[in-house]
């Protein structure tokens, strides 16, 4: 069984995912390929070099996330134009680890996929969900964004709403680890049933 995992960003979706896997569960993190194709030598980085410039390559050949990230999500033109050069590459490799992964059920953790075409290859869709002022504290906080930024950032990704709408189950994010923790351990009972139950034992 493939549960999709999504939250906007700074929902929490990272420390969730890790909450899964200390429970035994294969995790496919979409951030973490996103990072992988865009590595010096592959070609993607190149295909962005010529696309958008040298200014966002740093000094060591890498691409330089940040003035990338800020650069994008002040034009949704230009970032459509970086998301067809990344997308489908991410897309390939997500599904080639999934194919491989083992356990009764594993995450696909996609930031964006409510706009995703990995929407359709999961089972079920687990949100991270927070208060969207919680969200601008902690890119504030993690990020060192300015209050204006982190607001672009969120207007730039999908509505709350409209991630709420495609979930099968919510985890809340807003309190203690504690509190999401218990919330992964009640998730991760009913996952185990669910798979289960798909493959008829």
């Amino acid at each position: 069984m493939r549960v999709g995992l999504t939250g906007g960003i700074a929902s929490g979706k990272t420390v969730v995912a890790e909450m899964f896997k200390d429970l035994g569960v294969a995790i496919i993190d979409t951030d973490v390929i996103a990072r992988a194709v865009v590595q010096p030598g592959e070609p993607a980085l190149e295909e962005i070099r010529q696309q958008f410039g040298d200014q966002f390559i740093d000094q060591h050949g890498a691409l330089d996330r940040t003035a990338m990230r800020r650069f994008v999500f002040s034009n949704d033109a230009l970032r459509r134009r970086l998301e067809a050069i990344l997308h489908p590459r991410i897309q390939q490799e997500t599904m080639r680890q999934a194919r491989a992964a083992s356990g009764a059920y594993h995450l696909i953790v996609v930031p964006l996929l409510t706009e995703s075409p990995l929407k359709r290859c999961v089972d079920r869709i687990l949100v991270v969900d927070c208060a969207e002022e919680t969200q601008i504290e902690r890119l504030i906080a993690r990020d060192f964004e300015s209050k204006p930024q982190a607001s672009r950032i969120l207007a730039a990704q999908a509505r709350r709403e409209e991630r709420l709408a495609i979930a099968n189950d919510v985890i809340q994010n807003d309190g203690e680890l504690g509190d999401a923790r218990a919330q992964v351990e009640r998730l991760h009972l009913d996952y185990l049933q669910l798979a289960r139950s798909m493959q008829g034992v």
